[in-house]
């Protein structure tokens, strides 16, 4: 294997990294920061929804960016800023500059978001072989670190502004040394026509009206994907907010048990994406997302109901497993749909899966004044059932047979 895919391949791990540990440096830094503005609790979830705002212009500002001028310039040039706009909030000192804070925030968050899971695609695509739900996995490892780096600023006397300032400069000086490895620019590329469309006609033939026909088809299938990352998306915003808040008021856990809900999902969700591209390799996109939204369904419904404590933490983890390997699949699955457009489909795919992680705490908190919080997780059953039905979508002719029954061989990583 060529050294410059490996150096690649590495540098798109470290982008992953950087990007969850500065999304993870202002999450771990709200409960101060929160304080020193002094707002409650329902103004800063609407100025979290500026975050998000931000982060769905950025996206889609960034996508079609990455496809005209390469990953090499836009996602370096995305971690520059996201590390530039990290100290922001942490300098906040009114709801009115907080708001502008998270706003600019978000939109560069957004833009590297987009730029490193569109290289992401172009590494896969050169490998040959599935790789994205690693990059996924270390995106979490990255949250993981902001807490550690948090915790031990918090423990020097560090101001959160400055301890943020300090972890945006580091991811600054990480993007700009990192660059070199990404991949250059290619030459745009054609999508694979679909099994049994007509090949493009010679030139100076009429093959206008078949390759609208594949160009509709493949926007109609990245839409199809869109919807998909914004019921599984929304069903990871939910346990997110939600878990430990279960625990501790339908189950009457305390606070310290009920943490270990939402500590539980995240780690069965960070395992499954360190596993699943293994699993992607010998049984397909297809089989993946439609067995893992299954997992979820189960899992989120023995939360639902189950009474016990040990079915609450078996749901979650479940739950968490269940949903691993899905988003990395759509992502996936919408930047090879048109290798010229990876960018373009991919910020589609994730802007609208993003709006499901926003939406997702909201609507659960909407239907508990319907029902119970139990009961309210019912939906996200219904939504794992249905992009379980939906995992057709996924099907290519690249996808490999399913595996005979009882093989579960090790497989090369």
């Amino acid at each position: 294997m060529e050294r410059s895919l490996r150096a690649a391949r590495g540098a798109t791990y470290v982008y992953f990294v950087l990007c969850g540990t500065l999304m993870g440096a202002w999450v771990v830094h709200i409960p101060a920061i929160e304080d020193r503005v002094g707002i409650s609790h329902a103004t800063l979830g609407g100025l979290l929804v500026l975050l998000g705002l931000g982060a769905f212009i950025g996206m889609q500002a960034a996508g079609p960016l990455t496809d005209r001028l390469g990953a090499r310039v836009v996602v370096p040039a995305g971690g520059v800023l996201c590390g530039a706009t990290l100290v922001l909030p942490g300098l906040a000192r009114d709801p009115w500059t907080l708001a502008g804070a998270l706003l600019v925030f978000g939109f560069c968050n957004g833009c590297l978001d987009v730029s490193m899971n569109a290289h992401a695609v172009h590494v896969e695509k050169a490998y040959g072989r599935p790789v994205m739900s690693g990059f996924h996995a270390t995106f979490s490892v990255g949250g993981v670190l902001a807490a550690l780096l948090a915790a031990g600023a918090a423990g020097a006397g560090l101001d959160p502004a400055a301890g943020m300032a300090a972890m945006g400069a580091a991811g600054i000086a990480i993007s700009l040394a990192t660059a070199r490895a990404l991949l250059p620019a290619t030459p745009a590329e054609s999508p694979d026509p679909a099994p049994g469309a007509e090949s493009p006609a010679p030139a100076g033939e009429t093959g206008t009206a078949p390759a609208a026909s594949r160009t509709a088809a493949t926007t109609g299938r990245v839409w199809l994907l869109a919807v998909l990352a914004l019921m599984v998306m929304l069903c990871e915003g939910a346990a997110n907010d939600w878990s430990a808040l279960h625990l501790k008021d339908v189950l009457g856990a305390p606070a310290g048990t009920a943490a270990f809900a939402y500590g539980t999902f995240a780690a069965a969700m960070t395992l499954g994406r360190l596993l699943a591209d293994r699993f992607v390799a010998r049984f397909g996109s297809q089989a993946i997302l439609r067995h893992g939204a299954a997992t979820a369904a189960v899992g989120i419904t023995l939360v639902a109901l189950g009474p016990w404590m040990w079915a609450a933490f078996t749901g979650w983890a479940l739950f968490g497993l269940g949903l691993s390997g899905c988003v990395p699949q759509l992502f996936s699955a919408a930047g090879h749909a048109d290798p010229a457009a990876a960018g373009a489909n991919v910020s589609r795919v994730a802007g609208l899966g993003y709006v499901g992680m926003l939406a997702g705490p909201a609507v659960i908190g909407w239907l508990t004044h319907l029902v119970a919080l139990n009961h309210a997780f019912v939906l996200l059953t219904l939504l794992c059932v249905t992009t379980a039905v939906g995992a057709r979508v996924l099907r290519t002719d690249a996808d490999p047979d399913p595996a005979p029954e009882g093989e579960m061989a090790a497989f090369a990583p």
